[in-house]
């Protein structure tokens, strides 16, 4: 069996309303497919959604990136080595996680598919459902508050509010969403690097009374150091997301004892191989992880949601996305209903992609 063909594409998806985060606001996904055809006829699909402020790569990076220098790696391949092929793409790319986790994404589609059987079974499987959270974005108190309510009643237990704008604004936020969340739901905050070191830790102790079960990369990414005082001087639990993209990283926060949790992105990671090393080295030093997103489509959300139902050491789950765009171009696949992430009983990803969202390019 080999690989016949790679075609990549501009998948441009449109937000309900703006999201902002302490980085920035945005307003649409843009994203990038690819499809890989074996010589027997199997297609397997990957998505990247690079974000150039988290991940240093953007939409036209990753596909040139991927024509250009993956592409032309991969032809004639067998799709089942993904080990090894994944060891090529690093050896000939640096960098542009995107482009290689988008690869790697789709042959992981196409094994399942060979071998008929979904993903997380494939990886020793522990469940097909799980809940996830739901997020959201910096606003004022009110209009925060305002939008836990129709959360709740859609069934999400828990809520992952964006913070890092200003401590002591952030403290007003998040008790306005407290006040309307009434011990219905978990409190998970993202400051998404916007508080300095002592900022964090005085923000962090105001914030302790309203129950927030963990705060995420509530300092500039890789400060290590910084990480490991603020842990040391709070009580809620620390979870690094930005500071950690590789399994190297992974090891240094465990070694300095800095975080309580990791929260493994695939779009950081560069590929699902590297992501399962993340968890590996953080369920054997006892450090749980969380399994997120960037804005993503049910593709891409389908991939992590494997990820997820594949070990019993990822116990949570931010896998919204999906739930921000107005638009699906995506057929099958993982669902989240009522706070609650279900995947399809199908091989791979057990999905099929809408053609026509997609904008392919030529592969000259």
């Amino acid at each position: 069996m080999k690989i016949k063909e790679v075609r990549v594409g501009y998948l441009n998806l449109e937000l309900k309303e703006p999201f902002t985060i302490s980085l920035g606001t945005v307003t649409e996904a843009k994203n990038v497919v690819v499809e890989i055809e074996t010589d027997q006829g199997h297609l397997g699909w990957g998505e990247a959604a690079p974000m150039p402020i988290v991940t240093g790569d953007f939409q036209e990076s990753v596909v040139r990136g991927i024509l250009q220098f993956l592409r032309p790696l991969i032809i004639g391949e067998d799709p089942r080595g993904i080990s090894r092929i994944s060891e090529m793409l690093d050896k000939v790319l640096f960098g542009n996680p995107g482009a290689k986790i988008a690869v790697e994404m789709a042959l992981f589609d196409l094994l399942g598919k060979i071998y008929g059987l979904p993903l997380y079974i494939l990886w020793g499987g522990h469940d097909n459902s799980f809940e996830s959270d739901y997020t959201i974005g910096i606003d004022e108190p009110e209009v925060m508050a305002a939008k836990v309510d129709p959360l709740l009643e859609r069934g999400y237990r828990a809520l992952k509010v964006k913070v890092g704008k200003n401590g002591k604004e952030d403290v007003k936020r998040i008790a306005a969403v407290a006040a309307a969340v009434a011990g219905r739901a978990l409190i998970r905050l993202d400051a998404n690097q916007g508080w300095g070191v002592k900022e964090a830790v005085n923000t962090i102790r105001e914030m302790e009374k309203f129950n927030v079960e963990l705060v995420e990369e509530p300092i500039p990414r890789g400060n290590i150091e910084g990480l490991a005082f603020i842990r040391n001087r709070v009580n809620v639990p620390i979870m690094a997301d930005e500071t950690v993209f590789s399994p190297q990283d992974a090891l240094k926060v465990i070694k300095a004892e800095a975080v309580d949790l990791i929260n493994i992105k695939l779009m950081k990671a560069g590929g699902l191989i590297a992501a399962r090393k993340i968890d590996a080295l953080a369920s054997t030093a006892g450090v749980e992880c969380m399994v997120g997103c960037m804005i993503e489509s049910r593709l891409a959300m389908t991939a992590a949601a494997n990820l997820v139902a594949s070990s019993s050491n990822i116990t949570r789950a931010d896998l919204d996305a999906p739930g921000f765009l107005r638009s699906d171009p995506i057929i099958g696949g993982a669902e989240v209903k009522g706070g609650l992430c279900t995947l399809p009983d199908k091989p791979g990803l057990g999905l099929e992609l809408k053609r026509q969202e997609v904008k392919f390019v030529d592969n000259a």
